[in-house]
């Protein structure tokens, strides 16, 4: 069931990151500026964020099966709108509808940490973030080798199909659930922005993740236009083999969640930050252009693709363990946040590239990845500031805390 989910969650998260690299097909099939064409990445970013906030949190009020089913055929719908859009603003529109209700992974993802033992959900997690991590690759690399053979409108054919047939998939084989929760919509609506105020871990898990996040939008939409440009000069089954090349990151997710399990999520947001700090330096020098550039965008790339998702098992399994009772809805404020986050650093990666060029891209990164990297110093410091206290305070005095916290 696991695999199936993980699958589940691949299929919906390709929705968001194939046309990352259909940009410039799109540019020129619909006759618009490049930049312009950007707009569909963001929308989609965006309308994921709104599906989150909207429909993420009925996975603590209606039971899973029917719920996954039903937005995997709205999805697939939405799909064949794209296809069929004859103009840039109704395929914006379209794809700002698939956005938000692609929204599977994270309602799959609190239902299989329901199904383990504490001592398990950083490893379930990792699987099923490799999963979407497998999507987000095939998709860019198989959406840009058909986008150059059949045009731009032939991935979002092949998406939709893909959404409705594992629609008919889960409708058969997903076990049956019980509801966590009772409230109203409205109510339910309200719970993550409470959440977000009450609970200082979740705020610190948000902002993790929407930094990270957006330099990691930032870089792939950028990137699609450095390699199509003349730097470059190449076509977008070129973006969707550098992606591939990043597909080790499936192997790293699960290795970081049992790392989670073993020492706590700190130690391993820690490496991640510093991580996407380092990756900003050496997609630098990817500008260059040729051989050495090509092998700098790829460790680059996928350098920033490990610290991203390793940091996202982190911050879910600290926001986990806050609620039991309510983790569709504190994982409806983290993926809210993160893809807000996610959004803005595609617009502001597109406005960079344009401004300043690939340089402008990888300065975006270097200081998205330092407000991060600064914000968990800060806590850190906090932290071992007032260790002492709360040994004194628990111990009585005597010995201090066997754990270190970061």
């Amino acid at each position: 069931m696991v695999l199936l989910l993980a699958v589940a969650c691949g299929v919906a998260v390709g929705n968001l990151y194939f046309p990352q690299v259909l940009g410039p097909l799109v540019a020129s099939g619909l006759r618009v500026p490049p930049g312009a064409a950007a707009l569909v990445v963001t929308a989609a970013q965006f309308g994921y964020a709104v599906g989150i906030f909207l429909l993420v949190p009925l996975g603590d009020r209606f039971r899973h099966r029917p719920l996954l089913v039903t937005l995997l055929c709205l999805t697939g719908l939405g799909l064949l709108a794209a296809s069929a859009a004859p103009v840039l603003p109704a395929l914006v529109g379209a794809s700002a509808l698939v956005g938000v209700t692609t929204v599977i992974a994270p309602i799959a993802g609190p239902m299989a940490a329901g199904l383990v033992s504490d001592d398990r959900r950083g490893a379930v997690t990792g699987t099923l973030l490799s999963g979407s991590i497998g999507g987000m690759l095939l998709s860019r690399t198989v959406g840009g080798a058909v986008g150059d053979w059949l045009g731009w409108r032939a991935p979002y054919l092949m998406a939709a199909a893909l959404a409705l047939l594992l629609a008919a998939v889960l409708a058969r084989t997903l076990p049956p659930t019980t509801p966590t929760s009772r409230q109203r919509y409205p109510a339910l609506l309200a719970e993550p922005l409470r959440l977000l105020r009450t609970e200082p871990e979740l705020r610190r898990s948000c902002f993790y993740q929407a930094t990270v996040f957006a330099a990691f939008q930032a870089v792939w939409t950028g990137v699609a236009l450095l390699l199509t440009g003349p730097a470059y000069g190449l076509g977008a089954s070129a973006v969707g083999a550098l992606a591939l090349v990043n597909a080790g990151t499936m192997l790293c997710t699960p290795l970081a969640g049992r790392r989670v399990d073993r020492h706590g999520p700190d130690p391993v947001n820690l490496v991640c930050m510093l991580g996407a700090l380092a990756s900003a330096a050496v997609l630098a020098v990817g500008g260059l252009g040729g051989v050495p550039g090509l092998v700098a965008l790829t460790a680059g790339t996928l350098l920033l693709d490990v610290a991203m998702q390793s940091g996202m098992v982190a911050n879910q399994v600290r926001i986990y363990a806050l609620r039991p009772d309510a983790r569709s809805r504190l994982n409806t404020a983290y993926m809210t946040c993160a893809f807000l986050g996610g959004g803005m650093g595609s617009w502001c990666g597109a406005r960079a590239f344009a401004h300043f060029g690939w340089p402008g891209v990888c300065a975006l990164v270097a200081l998205l990845a330092a407000l991060a990297l600064a914000r968990h110093v800060l806590r850190w410091t906090a932290a071992r500031r007032h260790l002492p206290e709360v040994a004194l305070r628990e111990d009585g005095g005597g010995a201090a805390l066997g754990k270190e916290p970061m």
